[in-house]
């Protein structure tokens, strides 16, 4: 199990205007993750953010990747990190939002189109498959007539924010299951009815 390397990526915006936003609940996991590790993002060869460590001592190689481009446009970073670490789409696990599920709620896929979701749909189109891992973080629907796009730009509203850690760490023990026990087992415990 320790030569098994995976790339996590979170989607999101770059920059700071954006690391508050629903759109960005991908790259909150990540930072997680990285502090679970006691690892630090870094600039990269790659047009990514990048951070490297084990969750565990003897355990699988994380290289957790935050793309530098608009979610529109993760594509080519996360071409560019799967190549520069020699790695497949199986060891692909993307961590994004998701409009279609409730708030603070967790659920892992492994394959499948992109469900409407742009930053999905480049990366099919850049790593020309839908062959990989996903979790997905429930941000909810917006309310009323709320048009997607700006709900999706906004921070989480106050009472979202009080259980946002829980959701974060729901999600990166989400990541972890399907490191440590594979993608069926974590989907499994996962969707479990609680």
């Amino acid at each position: 199990m320790a030569d098994r390397s995976f790339v996590v990526v979170g989607l999101g915006n770059p920059g700071p205007d954006y690391s508050g936003n629903r759109h960005n609940v991908g790259q909150m996991v990540l930072d997680e993750l990285a502090a679970r590790m006691g690892a630090t993002f870094k600039k990269h060869k790659t047009p990514n953010q990048v951070a490297e460590g084990r969750l565990v001592p003897g355990g699988p190689k994380l290289v957790l990747a935050k793309p530098g481009s608009f979610m529109n446009t993760s594509g080519g970073p996360v071409s560019a990190v799967l190549g520069f670490y020699s790695a497949s789409p199986e060891d692909l696990i993307l961590v994004h939002d998701e409009l279609d599920l409730p708030f603070d709620t967790v659920r892992l896929k492994g394959n499948g189109g992109h469900g409407g979701h742009n930053g999905i749909r480049d990366v099919i189109k850049a790593t020309n498959t839908n062959e990989f891992a996903r979790v997905r973080v429930g941000i909810g629907r917006p309310p009323g007539r709320q048009d997607p796009a700006d709900y999706v730009l906004r921070d989480f509203a106050a009472a979202e924010k009080k259980l946002l850690p829980n959701l974060l760490a729901d999600a990166a023990d989400a990541v972890e299951a399907i490191v440590t026990d594979g993608l069926l087992a974590a989907q499994q415990r996962f969707h479990a009815p609680a």
